[in-house]
């Protein structure tokens, strides 16, 4: 679990890698992360848009923009959470995700929330033995 608090915003992101949908032999590993938005100010927040900057094992570089998440632009209320579910494909077994959420306070003013830094990884099954 990563997390991470900046503007009154606290986003945690729990990533796992999916094996049923992944094909290592073919170059295709995918995960899924899920976030929790948590208004912690005491005006209401709404998310306008997101930034994914994705880098796969070999840093090679991806950036996503567009607005809001899962089709959905939450507008929270002090102490407000919203949670989500996404996934990422990935040309190799790991990788790094990070970001941020632009948001907008009930007053006008817009904000940027950080999203942490995390880490996308295939579980290691030789590890796992021992």
């Amino acid at each position: 679990m990563y997390t991470a608090v900046s503007n009154g915003v606290r986003v945690t992101v729990t990533p796992r890698y999916l094996e049923e949908e992944s094909r290592p032999q073919a170059g295709h590993y995918f995960f899924a992360y899920t976030v929790e938005i948590t208004n912690m100010a005491p005006e209401r927040a709404k998310l306008l848009r997101r930034y994914w900057r994705i880098t796969d094992g070999h840093g090679r570089v991806q950036e996503v923009r567009g607005a809001g998440v899962v089709g959905e632009q939450p507008d929270l209320g002090p102490g407000e959470s919203f949670t989500y579910t996404s996934g990422c494909p990935l040309e190799t077994p790991s990788g790094l995700m990070e970001g941020h959420y632009e948001m907008q306070r009930a007053s006008g003013d817009v904000f940027i929330a950080d999203i942490p830094a995390f880490s996308l990884d295939m579980p290691d099954p030789k590890r796992a033995l021992h």
